[in-house]
């Protein structure tokens, strides 16, 4: 059964707004996904939302009649209400169709299975939640197992880094950890660390990649500190024929999965 909400000053509208800030989302363990899109992708992947938000103008729309009885199968609440509350809970002027509350879902560093994937992504101390959300994104689309974010990165649960990954925030695994653990994890089973950055003569083309391939990009300003190089298996970059000096993390990420599939696609 649906449940109607009008008035601006409902708890229920301060709890789920609340869940754009980090604050409120560490909190309640929960964070907001917008848009169709990023619901449907989320359902494909086997995950309904805790609550399900929409305007009356959306009820009769195929996509959310599915998010709908899919919400409510996962014994989760749907909500009708008007697009100027949608948009106060979204932050955003013109809001999407649908707005869906999810569970925080992080994997365990010793939980994970490396062998199911050929490529796994690694950041560390990434601070732009875009570049967050568009390296989930190649992830998704390199058919990598999912991301490990080092040290004091950005939040993958915000609202921006959501959005930025298009859904795939929901078919990645996503975990946390420091350095020294990661790499004690790492060690403990196969695994080619391979780290991007300006200090080295190796192209980026020139290894064989040795899945499981871990990819490891630093912070978008400072790069990978020293010890943390020292530490990887291999050090490449790309070649700059301009007058900058470095891609953007994100797309430095792409660039190399894309190398790293390719070459294991021609084996």
């Amino acid at each position: 059964m649906f449940r109607e909400i009008t008035g601006f000053s409902n708890p229920l509208v301060k709890r789920v707004r609340s869940l754009r800030d980090k604050k409120g989302r560490r909190e309640e363990g929960l964070f907001l996904a917008e848009g169709l899109r990023i619901l449907t992708e989320a359902l494909d992947a086997g995950r309904a939302p805790d609550m399900l938000w929409f305007s009356s103008e959306s009820a009769r729309h195929p996509l959310v009649e599915t998010l709908v009885a899919a919400t409510e199968a996962h014994g989760g609440e749907v909500f009708v209400t008007p697009r100027d509350i949608l948009s106060k809970i979204s932050g955003k002027d013109n809001p999407g169709a649908v707005i869906g509350i999810y569970p925080e879902h992080w994997t365990p560093l010793a939980d994970i299975d490396r062998s199911t994937a050929p490529i796994w992504m690694v950041a560390e101390r990434l601070r732009d939640p875009g570049n967050l959300g568009t390296i989930l994104r190649t992830g998704d689309a390199v058919g990598a197992g999912g991301l490990i974010l080092i040290d004091d990165c950005t939040d993958p649960f915000s609202v921006e880094a959501v959005r930025a990954s298009m859904g795939a925030l929901f078919t990645q695994s996503i975990s946390k950890a420091s350095w020294p653990e990661f790499i004690a994890w790492l060690r403990q089973g196969p695994g080619q660390l391979v780290g991007t950055s300006l200090n080295t003569d190796n192209d980026y083309q020139d290894p064989a990649y040795a899945p499981p391939v871990f990819l490891l990009v630093g912070n978008e300003s400072q790069g990978l500190p020293e010890a943390y190089e020292a530490d990887c298996d291999l050090l490449v970059k790309m070649p700059m024929m301009g007058k900058a000096d470095s891609l953007n993390a994100a797309v430095a990420t792409s660039v190399m999965a894309y190398e790293v599939l390719n070459q294991l696609r021609r084996r």
